[in-house]
């Protein structure tokens, strides 16, 4: 038997979907260029589009992917991460963070998160570290920079690398310095969900050297791409040095990400705005948590993720979650820890309460819709959704 909805006035006529791209007419007319042009694979509009992100960050080099679990496979696989090796990483993350270290044979170690930021914990990640231990793998959780200085330090103290996990950290900075500069590899994604889309999509950015083994990595371990091979300069001899993947970008994704990225700042202005709607009209309501953005750090807002505090409502997330699609609004939860997930459970044994921290505060996150083309309207039915369901379910 269904159940039946809380009793509520707060009703769209129309559904609130998510999280849709903010998509205009200028990445239509890029798109439309693109494929009446020479080149829709990877050719001379990826390697502006590289070029454009590079200096936005303020870094010397910069590869355009197909997705940001393109860059963090390639990031291992460059460093010579295997098996053997041992990455740590957090439980609050999408499951291809981790994944990519399976990919590579080595073992992935989870350390339990920050109770603010969600951010992997470095305490708690200076108790995971072994001698087989390779990599710190940071996720930049709702767009929230980690706490990089300690795990900066952790990585000297052993000889460790540090690869960052940016794909909500468009454009994020942590002490003054952008996500994207810090660590030795920086992924970025650009799926449709994302500040900035490209369809499916992503970067990488470290060092020229790194760059370029990965740049080789991401197309067949090839010495020549097919912009060097086929155009008016090229030559048709190529060598396979190396086995590789099959991760390059095409001209058409970076045709919508150059205009995206001339917009990323406007976007940006949009999703703080929206951000100050919610934070003024739910800090102060009991029953909910609202995100931090601690001092020091400029926080993308990817995700806003607000905290149900549990024991002050007689419904659970799940059923809260139904209540909002009742009034029309779309929700997402971000993340099914990795430890919960049937592979990782059945291979390493992982409890729910291995990780006390993220097992707790999945049980109670919800993220609200939050992108550039939220009208005013749409944001306050977001807010007076949220606002009905709690009055009726404290």
């Amino acid at each position: 038997m269904a159940t039946q909805n809380l009793p509520g006035t707060a009703r769209r006529s129309t559904f609130l979907p998510f999280s849709p791209p903010s998509i205009t007419q200028a990445e239509i007319d890029a798109v439309v260029d693109t494929l009446r042009s020479d080149w829709i694979t990877t050719g001379p509009k990826t390697s502006q589009f590289e070029q454009a992100f590079a200096a936005y960050l303020g870094v010397e080099s910069a590869l355009g992917l197909n997705s940001c679990t393109a860059g963090l496979h390639l990031a291992l696989a460059t460093l010579g991460i295997g098996p053997g090796d041992e990455v740590i990483t957090t439980p609050m993350t999408f499951c291809s963070s981790v994944n990519v270290i399976e990919h590579v044979g080595a073992t992935p170690v989870l350390a339990d998160v920050e109770p603010d930021t969600l951010t992997l914990d470095p305490a708690r990640v200076a108790e995971a570290i072994t001698p087989r231990t390779k990599a710190i793998l940071p996720v930049h959780y709702a767009g929230h920079p980690a706490d990089m200085q300690p795990l900066l330090d952790l990585a000297r103290a052993h000889g460790l690398y540090v690869i960052e996990d940016a794909a909500h950290a468009l454009p994020a900075a942590y002490r003054g310095q952008k996500v994207g500069t810090i660590g030795d590899f920086t992924a970025f994604s650009f799926y449709a969900t994302k500040n900035l889309t490209t369809g499916e999509g992503g970067m990488l950015t470290g060092s020229p050297e790194r760059i370029e083994r990965a740049r080789m990595l991401a197309l067949h371990g090839m010495n020549r791409d097919a912009w060097k091979r086929y155009s008016a300069e090229g030559s048709w001899y190529y060598e396979v040095v190396a086995p590789g993947f099959k991760y390059n970008m095409t001209d058409i994704q970076a045709a919508i990400g150059l205009v995206q990225l001339e917009r990323l700042e406007a976007m940006q202005a949009r999703r703080r705005q929206i951000v100050a709607q919610y934070q003024a009209a739910f800090s102060q309501i009991e029953a909910l948590q609202t995100p931090v953005e601690r001092a020091g750090v400029d926080h993308a807002w990817h995700l806003y993720v607000l905290r149900l505090n549990l024991d002050r409502l007689k419904i659970d997330r799940a059923r809260f979650i139904e209540e909002l699609k009742a009034r029309n609004i779309g929700t997402s939860v971000h993340f099914i820890p990795i430890h919960l997930h049937p592979y990782y459970v059945e291979k390493y044994g992982w409890p729910p309460e291995a990780f006390p921290v993220a097992y707790r505060e999945y049980q109670r996150v919800l993220s609200l819709p939050l992108n550039a083309t939220l009208t005013d309207e749409d944001v306050q039915d977001v807010i007076n959704a949220v606002v009905d369901v709690v009055e009726h379910a404290s």
